[in-house]
């Protein structure tokens, strides 16, 4: 799909795939990008004070029917997850004013920044600092792998950090949103179906984990002498393997030694948990087992474990009413839920929100063998003009 080759080219990961994070110079090509085609097609372009990028058909306005969804990526990304909401976006526009159709109601396509927490460490972060679902003050404090923080990203990419924070007058001018995606997983291409609606989102969230212990030579410190906290990580990410039963989900996606020498005992290790479930009693259940299991195996190595919480999000239901509109729009199109968390989870709070998902025929998604079909595609772009239409009429 035009668009998404425009794009191929823009944040490739020297590990495979790519990694586009907010904030970063390969942030500011992505936005200049949109900018460029949404003023190529009249849109108004316009930067909120979190970041996020709206581009308006027609004058900005409360009860706006809104899509889009990110351009940011996870580390190694690929090339479909954000991108494809954003292009089709675009291009159910263009299908729309081909139908010589005129909303009645303010349309607006926006880009969420940092949705994948690549960079910052927290998910959604253009849009729970939009809706206030992420404290300011906090966020300003995060800080990337390299020790910069937000605030100081945010000022080197030309906006102001003090201005982070919900934004009461851009939250009420979104009357609907809808977000497409490529699908995380195999249930449309066991359904058979290139398009589908989102039902549900998983109750998820991130802890960190740091295992302190003692620093020593690899080869002058006797076995039965160490305070390894590489051991005590280790069992932890066993302990999650074998915690997430049933429906469930636990996952160890980054584990950092300090100082990271082949020759040295670490002296701390810090491990990022990725924990979901249907709904939040079971998540918290899941974490607090995996936590009990830390604090053994640092106890077990004479070593120190301190766990913090860094993101939460509940279970949601998509708005029942929308979710059904959509799929009687699009002649009874599937129904199904995502493990994956979304924009339009965060915004689900606020306002009526629904997803469309695209098929993707590998049902990988957060790595380079991400796909969906250049004819899917299509079909997806042409089912959001369709409920584009049917909702800002």
């Amino acid at each position: 799909m035009t668009g998404l080759a425009d794009l191929a080219g823009v944040g490739v990961d020297r590990r495979g795939g790519f990694a586009r994070h907010g904030f970063s110079g390969v942030d500011l090509e992505l936005r200049r990008w949109f900018a460029e085609e949404a003023e190529r097609r009249g849109l108004d372009v316009e930067t909120d004070r979190n970041g996020n990028t709206w581009a308006w058909w027609g004058p900005p306005g409360e009860s706006a029917v809104v899509t889009g969804s990110h351009l940011d990526s996870v580390p190694g990304g690929g090339a479909f997850d954000g991108p494809l909401g954003v292009v089709a976006a675009l291009r159910a526009i263009d299908l729309l004013r081909g139908r010589g159709f005129t909303p009645g109601r303010p349309l607006a396509v926006v880009v969420f920044v940092e949705e994948e927490g690549g960079r910052f460490g927290s998910a959604c972060l253009g849009s729970r600092l939009l809706t206030g679902a992420l404290d300011a003050d906090a966020a300003r404090r995060l800080t990337d792998p390299g020790g910069v923080s937000l605030a100081e990203a945010v000022r080197t990419s030309g906006f102001d950090p003090a201005r982070l924070g919900r934004d009461g007058g851009a939250l009420r001018r979104i009357g609907v949103f809808v977000e497409l995606h490529v699908e995380q997983g195999r249930g449309l291409v066991d359904l058979g179906a290139p398009v589908g609606v989102a039902s549900s989102i998983l109750a998820h969230g991130r802890w960190r984990f740091r295992f302190t212990g003692e620093g020593n030579h690899a080869g002058a410190t006797m076995m039965g002498d160490r305070r390894d906290p590489m051991v005590a990580a280790a069992a932890t990410v066993l302990a999650a393997r074998r915690a997430a039963v049933d429906d469930t989900r636990a996952t160890v996606g980054r584990l950092v030694p300090t100082p990271g020498g082949t020759n040295v005992i670490p002296s701390s290790v810090d491990l990022w948990l990725d924990a979901r479930a249907h709904d939040t009693p079971r998540t918290r259940d899941l974490v607090a087992t995996i936590t009990e299991a830390a604090c053994r195996a640092a106890a077990d190595e004479g070593c120190a474990v301190g766990i913090t919480e860094e993101s939460y999000g509940d279970p949601v239901t998509f708005d029942v009413g929308l979710r059904d509109r959509l799929v009687d729009t699009l002649g009874g199109v599937p129904v199904l839920p995502t493990g994956a968390g979304h924009d339009a989870g965060v915004l689900a709070a606020h306002a009526p929100t629904a997803m469309l998902f695209v098929r993707n025929p590998t049902g990988v998604s957060h790595a380079p063998e991400e796909f969906a079909e250049e004819a899917d595609c299509a079909e997806g772009a042409r089912a959001l003009a369709d409920v584009l239409a049917e909702l800002a009429q």
